[in-house]
């Protein structure tokens, strides 16, 4: 399963070189990954059910990119007028953004939508279990390096 954002710059094809219909892609605004709560369920977390517990994949990939529009939001803010989006991307503070490719923050925000993700039960039982790996991987759009999330850094795939 690749995890990325709806960004049209992200061809996950020429990224990973997969063979049409060999990938199970999930898109959204961000590359976001909402919390699991049955209480309020969403597409995505449906999505990412089905994939782990009916299609039985075996690696998940969260994939962000440099220039990412939402992240760029979450950083420097100025989304008052979408407030969808807002909600969407619950914005956090954050320090001031030197990066105008905004790399470092998307990395960090690749690192928190992992976080979500291995907060659901069932990811969280099947990565126990090593049924389950789960990724985390950074696009340059200027560069169309790939870059894999170690321990404390994102390291060139």
């Amino acid at each position: 399963m690749f995890i990325t954002c709806a960004d049209s710059r992200i061809v996950t094809a020429a990224i990973t070189g997969a063979e049409p219909g060999s990938l199970f892609e999930m898109r959204t605004a961000g590359n976001v990954i909402p919390p699991y709560s049955l209480h309020a369920p969403t597409s995505e977390m449906a999505t990412i059910e089905f994939a782990v517990l009916q299609l039985g994949v075996s690696e998940i990939v969260v994939c962000g990119h440099s220039h990412c529009g939402a992240v760029g939001a979450l950083n420097r803010g100025g989304i008052d007028h979408l407030p969808a989006m807002r909600g969407w991307l619950r914005p956090q503070p954050r320090d001031g953004v030197n990066d105008p490719a905004l790399r470092a923050e998307g990395q960090q925000h690749v690192r928190a939508q992992l976080d979500v993700l291995l907060a659901y039960p069932f990811v969280a039982e099947k990565v126990a279990k090593g049924e389950l790996r789960v990724h985390g991987w950074f696009y340059d759009i200027e560069t169309g390096e790939v870059s894999a999330c170690a321990e404390h850094a994102f390291l060139p795939l």
